[in-house]
């Protein structure tokens, strides 16, 4: 029996005041928020630091973060510590066998810089081999070695650190080696999440075949989840991630660890060579942005990732003025809500891999959204929004961490396995996943997003930053699937409409709108949900729930947090150069500085 800090204090907590009976009275019963002297009373006060400032969704791995700015590391140093830790502390959201995108603004060229670093599909499988090995099914599984992809992390990490690094490799991974090693506490809602993990691969095993015991072994070896409060200790993953540190990238694609990742994949049946491994590699990309109002600029990172999708909301948004509603009322909640949804029938239908269909940038004009807007019934939810005829001309469960340092670097960054932990395939004594990011293949042959040989697929996750008045005021990334784009544009109406300051635009209740085409399915044929569910969390007024479903959108409050995200930013200001971060209450995290 385990027996964690977590646990004898709830045990006298329950002793003293049953949880049962706060549970058991209506929510309008139930003690709520208390009172502060300044803001919101339902926030607390961002964090604010001269020197250095990190958020991200563990307070260790912040706290390593901070470590390496304090011992001469810049904010791009700081920010690959700080994702290795999470790596290790995190495993729910992201680690090395998965996929990494970020924006770093460099101070020296005042520049934005964006690199894309996700992983592509076996050279030499193609879709109909796939589609062989699939035996029917009309999608790829969630798990086993069939959706996984090329991880992209670690050769991200080096090419970022070649351009803007400054400490040595082995010296920014030595705290989460030791971590691996001598153990960390797990965090409440890790502990949550890797219990529903555990059920969730339990469940995936009556239906899949493919081989656990590798995870297993590393996260539930006594055949339940680590509890809050529970030591633990991955010294697999620090052997692996100290390897990384002495041999740099190739020791990851090229080296022995890439020896057993392919073995292990080819024991389970997968198409990969070490020739795959060998060849991968990231790429640096040119984030766009489109202006909102009052001098604010949202910018994002082009597909194969999902970012544009928020350029498009806020070129839809800006045709009407959000600020004659308050910021709960159903005219603003329907006017986002009809704005990503209009966005995600483009989303389904362009974005995809730029080396195999071209991105129309078409999509990110002003013209483009206003023709969108006028789409929007600003009465009643359109039950169905079709994809745009944009020109054909032209040149992504996560984490996001972002640092900023005394020279005004500032990384916005997010990594990910995907679904849950990834596709339950751990490689043998390697301590980490991989991901099962090939799920969002679509497998209809004329479909930008196809399944192809050597191909990157659509992916979810996208940093994101803010320019005012065409200066770097703010990074900013709120994890979690579908939620990313719709979660950047509501933030940035929190703070460029409403006036809140960070930590409250991410504190305040969400909407998560669910449904609509999927990038991975057909071209043709009836969308399996084209109205979709609008999501609400419990801080939207009862009585906008019941004006939202009288405009006929399928409105459902759900009060977990779960599918609302893990918000993280840091803003700075352009006079005195003092940053102020805020973290996400959905999550462990924390915000800090110096």
């Amino acid at each position: 029996m385990r027996v964690t800090i977590t646990a004898a204090i709830s045990a006298v907590a329950l002793a003293a005041t049953p949880a049962a009976a706060q549970e058991a009275k209506p929510v309008e019963e139930q003690i709520g928020a208390g009172g502060r002297p300044v803001g919101a009373n339902w926030s607390r006060s961002p964090v604010i630091a001269q020197h250095g400032m990190a958020a991200t969704a563990h307070p260790l791995a912040t706290q390593i973060a901070l470590d390496i700015l304090k011992d001469g590391g810049n904010a791009v140093d700081a920010a690959i510590a700080a994702n290795a830790a999470l790596g290790l502390m995190e495993p729910t959201g992201n680690g090395i066998g998965g996929d990494l995108y970020a924006i770093i603004y460099d101070p020296k060229t005042d520049r934005l810089h964006g690199i894309n670093g996700s992983g592509r599909s076996p050279k030499g499988q193609t879709l109909d081999q796939l589609l062989e090995r699939l035996d029917g099914a009309e999608a790829l599984p969630p798990v086993g070695h069939l959706p996984v992809t090329i991880p992209g992390t670690v050769d991200a990490w080096f090419a970022m650190h070649k351009r803007f690094g400054k400490m040595p490799m082995d010296g920014i991974l030595a705290p989460t080696v030791r971590y691996g090693r001598e153990g960390h506490p797990i965090a409440p809602v890790i502990a949550m999440y890797l219990d529903r993990s555990l059920q969730a691969y339990t469940r995936r095993q009556e239906t899949y075949d493919f081989s656990f015991d590798n995870a297993r072994a590393t996260w539930f070896a006594d055949g339940t989840a680590p509890e809050a409060g529970e030591i633990f200790k991955n010294p697999d993953l620090a052997n692996t991630l100290e390897k990384i540190g002495q041999g740099g990238r190739d020791a990851f694609y090229t080296g022995d660890l890439a020896g057993v990742m392919v073995d292990y994949l080819q024991r389970q049946g997968s198409a990969f060579t070490l020739e795959d491994f060998a060849d991968h590699s990231s790429e640096w990309v040119e984030p766009a942005c489109v202006g909102y109002r009052d001098g604010f600029e949202l910018c994002e990172l082009p597909p194969n990732g999902q970012g544009f999708a928020a350029l498009q909301m806020v070129n839809i948004l800006k045709n009407v003025d959000l600020r004659q509603w308050e910021r709960g009322s159903a005219e603003v909640i329907h006017y986002i809500t009809e704005a990503k949804r209009l966005a995600h029938a483009d989303v389904a239908r362009f974005y995809a891999d730029t080396d195999f269909f071209p991105v129309p940038m078409d999509l990110l004009r002003e013209e483009y959204g206003r023709k969108r807007f006028a789409l929007i019934d600003p009465a009643k939810a359109t039950p169905e929004f079709g994809p745009g005829e944009p020109k054909l001309e032209g040149p992504g469960d996560t984490t996001y961490l972002t640092v900023a340092d005394k020279d005004g670097m500032m990384v916005s960054l997010i990594q990910s396995n995907y679904r849950g932990m990834g596709g339950g395939l751990v490689p043998d004594g390697l301590g980490f996943m991989f991901q099962d990011r090939g799920e969002l293949f679509s497998l209809d042959a004329d479909h930008p997003n196809a399944y192809a040989p050597g191909k990157r697929p659509f992916h979810t996750i996208i940093p994101a930053f803010v320019k005012k008045d065409g200066k770097p005021y703010m990074t900013l990334g709120l994890m979690g699937g579908g939620m990313q784009p719709q979660g950047h544009v509501q933030v940035l109406i929190n703070i460029a409409d409403y006036g809140m300051n960070v930590q409250e635009a991410g504190d305040t209740a969400r909407i998560n709108h669910d449904g609509g085409r999927q990038p991975t399915e057909a071209l043709t044929g009836p969308s399996a949900d084209p109205l979709g569910t609008l999501n609400v969390e419990p801080g939207i007024p009862a009585s906008t729930v019941e004006a939202l479903r009288d405009m006929g959108h399928n409105v459902r409050v759900v009060d977990n947090g779960i599918m609302f995200g893990g918000y993280q930013a840091i803003a700075r200001d352009p006079d005195t150069g003092v940053y102020t971060g805020a973290t996400e209450m959905r999550k462990d995290g924390q915000a800090s500085g110096y």
